[in-house]
């Protein structure tokens, strides 16, 4: 499991003030990550929203930086730092998510669960480079990141709830046989 550590409000005010537009237009949950994908693209910061020890990451798992937390909760902006090598487990969420890679590249594999839900499917690939920016909402969010680069990567992470509450944005992880895709 991920650390994540305490809040200091430093996110970029344009930043929260953008997504926070997004959010109170009490759209369904993948409306609201459009919403705020596009204002993640047009605030997104620069790896200096970190300091220097921060963005070096942690040499045991990545980790996460709660840049803000929203009065009422209901959203969290976070960084992610991954060193080389270092991924999450296959996992979704408990709501809606967007994120922006702003330095090295993250590398993402998207699946669904078979129907007797026994499975998992990889359904999906993706490399996240600089300025790459996307989001998701359940159902269908099952994936696992990782850092297949050489050098450390760092994301913008927004979850539609405060996290430092949850302790996390993961609701379930997924330990089942990934069977190969389809041949089409």
């Amino acid at each position: 499991m991920t650390v994540i550590t305490p809040v200091r409000s430093r996110c970029p005010a344009d930043l929260v003030a953008g997504i926070r537009a997004a959010t109170r237009e009490h759209a369904d949950w993948q409306r609201t990550a459009e919403l705020v994908a596009a204002e993640l693209r047009k605030n997104l910061p620069g790896a200096e929203v970190l300091t220097e020890e921060e963005r070096a990451g942690e040499p045991d798992e990545y980790r996460c930086h709660v840049l803000h937390v929203e009065p009422d909760g209901s959203f969290s902006v976070t960084a992610m730092v991954w060193r080389p090598g270092q991924v999450t487990p296959i996992h979704d969420h408990v709501t809606w998510c967007v994120f922006g890679v702003i330095q090295g590249a993250e590398y993402e594999e998207l699946y669904t669960l078979t129907g007797e839900q026994s499975h998992l499917v990889e359904v999906g690939r993706s490399k996240n480079d600089v300025g790459a920016v996307s989001g998701f909402a359940p159902p269908g969010d099952i994936h696992r990141v990782r850092n297949h680069g050489d050098g450390v990567a760092i994301s913008i992470h927004v979850y539609g709830a405060d996290i430092t509450r949850l302790g996390s944005s993961i609701r379930r992880v997924y330990d089942l046989p990934v069977l190969a895709p389809a041949a089409s």
